[in-house]
């Protein structure tokens, strides 16, 4: 049975794959530090191919640089020997829920997604640190070698203590923001759908900067909108100016010239009120457009005298040409389609009906407080939720998140990683509750410590974590006892699991640097504290499998068997496994099967495990950890 790798993807050995497939001759193999064979660039050959295209040492360019711009770039690249545990206790509907919401660093989490969720977050709203000189950013470090940071990674969880403060007065101060937004949106780059779509808010602090990252990272022309999101209505006297807005910036993963970049937003009462019917015509309801258009934009057959049905004759104005030739013109006013005003002497209008083709709204580049609230009013809902505590100070409102969501589309996967107080996560059950959508959610939130003076502290919330799930708890059970849309699963529940050390010991990693003595003495290379569920989920994550897939535990010859979406994996991590627990699992043909290294007493005990998958089960891939 081949080992798993029970880490996260190295993503720079992805990267020269990728090299390898345009130009395979431009990649080689050398010898790593470790004194291992990988492959890598050629790059004096790579010059040579793109000998024309290149662009070298002092020669001017226009980038995007700072200081610990490369250690960025490696920190989003280099592995880590991680993992997610599951907590069922901290969990709503655990066994069906197809939502997730993971505890601990955002980094480490994005990188632990990469094969389970690659390529398919429909949408991405984050919200985060502005950089306004009194906000924390985490603190990244990456001042070793890639295979000393990946054992590093397996010592212990440190999430807890990687923010760190980040004053005006810190000479690295725009330099240690980059470094930390750059790392995480260029591996969220990797998640998102082909047309999936990614809503990052900011302030005027680092505005300038974000735009010329997301430039970087997903290109110029791949952005979508800066949108102008009105947060208060009230003046702040306080300020030289009082600041009114906040920015959403908006991205796609890919523009497309057959389709809209984002979805139109359904049509507001306001707009509906537009259509009308005065002439009872069988269409339906319609609304008037302008029968014109510019001068600049017309053939020579759309300059003529328009004759009414009453024989008023209309002219064009100045600059004006008509939508169509006279001869469509004509068809159009014998069909009804053309309005002259209910006398019938009005300026020509052409009606466009309702029923004509799916109608919405485009989205406008200002979002004003009147359609989605502000902080104040968020803020005010989140203190309703939580008995009149105000938990956490800078909520966005829900109606905002809500109204990005729609221009996402109503299904597929919605990550945060920003998660905060868990507004999205209220927000994706909202739009679904109201309009029968499909979509999930992943959240990613630090267990971010509230301070011991805090109303959230005070209240009995010790984390930021603990607010954002408690929230979605309480939003959750609220939205169900309200009326719903019919096609809405309903489901409110989310799987909590926790960024922690890897299952494996260090053994497992590096086993050529284990002496014989301490070899003998510890064969098994699972953490002692570790449960048959540990082990599954950091299977499932190597595996690149979907974590909130069905998980169904059973007990089999007095062991333990995981089988996940039926017959997708099966898993046995129990000791003492025998031929017929093997002879049972093979039998039903899994597409996986996985088990413990200690699952077989001897060496034969496992090759005759292997022979058995081979005569039962040929097409099972069979892997030990």
């Amino acid at each position: 049975m081949d080992k798993m790798k029970m880490h996260s993807p190295d993503l720079s050995q992805d990267n020269v794959a990728k090299i390898r497939a345009l130009f395979p001759d431009c990649v080689t193999e050398a010898v790593d530090e470790q004194g291992n064979i990988r492959l890598a660039v050629d790059f004096d050959q790579l010059r040579q191919t793109l000998s024309d295209h290149i662009v070298e040492g002092p020669q001017e360019r226009y980038r995007l640089d700072w200081p610990g711009k490369r250690e960025a770039l490696l920190t989003a690249n280099a592995p880590i020997a991680k993992t997610l545990r599951p907590c069922r206790e901290e969990s709503v509907d655990f066994d069906t829920t197809q939502n997730l919401f993971i505890e601990g660093d955002n980094l480490d989490a994005l990188k632990l997604l990469q094969e389970s969720y690659l390529g398919k977050v429909k949408v991405i709203f984050v919200d985060p640190p502005y950089n306004t000189g009194s906000d924390f950013i985490y603190e990244d470090d990456f001042s070793e070698k890639t295979s000393e940071f990946l054992i590093r990674s397996n010592q212990s969880d440190e999430s807890g203590g990687r923010l760190v403060a980040n004053p005006d007065s810190n000479g690295k101060f725009h330099s240690d923001w980059l470094s930390m937004i750059y790392a995480r949106l260029k591996i969220a780059r990797n998640l998102l759908h082909e047309n999936g779509v990614i809503f990052v808010t900011m302030g005027d602090a680092e505005i300038k900067n974000l735009l010329n990252v997301m430039n970087e990272i997903f290109g110029d022309n791949n952005f979508v909108a800066n949108f102008i999101w009105e947060k208060r209505t009230n003046r702040e006297n306080r300020k030289a100016v009082s600041s009114r807005h906040d920015y959403v910036v908006c991205y796609v993963k890919s523009k497309s010239d057959k389709q809209r970049p984002i979805r139109q937003l359904p049509m507001s009462a306001k707009a509906l009120a537009n259509y009308k019917n005065p002439d009872n015509d069988p269409r339906g309801f319609w609304k008037s457009d302008p029968a014109t258009a510019q001068a600049g934009h017309g053939t020579k057959a759309q300059f003529y005298i328009l004759t009414a049905p009453n024989g008023k004759e209309h002219e064009l104005e100045s600059g004006r040409c008509w939508l169509y030739t006279k001869p469509v013109m004509e068809a159009a006013i014998a069909d009804g389609r053309i309005w002259f005003g209910k006398d019938g002497n009005g300026v020509p209008r052409v009606k466009t009906y309702l029923d004509a083709k799916e109608r919405g709204l485009t989205p406008e580049s200002i979002i004003f407080a009147e359609e989605v609230g502000t902080n104040e009013v968020a803020k005010n809902k989140l203190k309703e939720l939580f008995d009149n505590k105000a938990v956490f100070e800078t909520p966005k409102p829900v109606d905002l998140i809500a109204h990005l969501l729609k221009m996402g589309g109503d299904d597929g996967v919605v990550m945060d990683f920003f998660a905060g107080s868990g507004v999205t996560g209220e927000a994706v059950l909202q739009q679904n509750a109201e309009d029968g959508g499909a979509r999930t959610f992943i959240m990613v939130q630090l267990p971010e410590e509230a301070g011991e003076t805090s109303e959230a502290f005070k209240a009995g919330y010790s984390t930021i974590a603990e607010i954002a799930k408690e929230r979605i708890r309480r939003a959750g059970k609220r939205i169900l006892e309200n009326e719903c849309h019919d096609r809405w699963s309903r489901d409110v529940g989310f799987r909590v699991l926790k960024v922690d050390s890897s299952n494996m010991s260090d053994v497992y990693y590096r086993p050529d640097e284990v002496n014989q003595d301490e070899l003998f003495g510890q064969v098994d290379s699972v953490k002692p504290d570790r449960t048959g569920e540990d082990l599954l989920f950091q299977v499932l994550i190597d595996w690149g499998v979907e974590l909130t897939l069905p998980i169904n535990r059973e007990t089999l010859h007095g062991k333990t068997v995981y089988s996940v979406d039926g017959n997708a994996m099966i898993a046995c991590f129990d000791t003492g496994v025998t031929d017929e627990l093997v002879k049972e699992i093979a039998a039903r043909a899994p597409l996986r099967a996985v088990f413990r290294d200690t699952s077989f007493a001897r060496d034969a005990d496992r090759i005759n495990a292997e022979q058995l998958f081979r005569q039962l089960s040929p097409g099972t891939e069979l892997k030990a950890i």
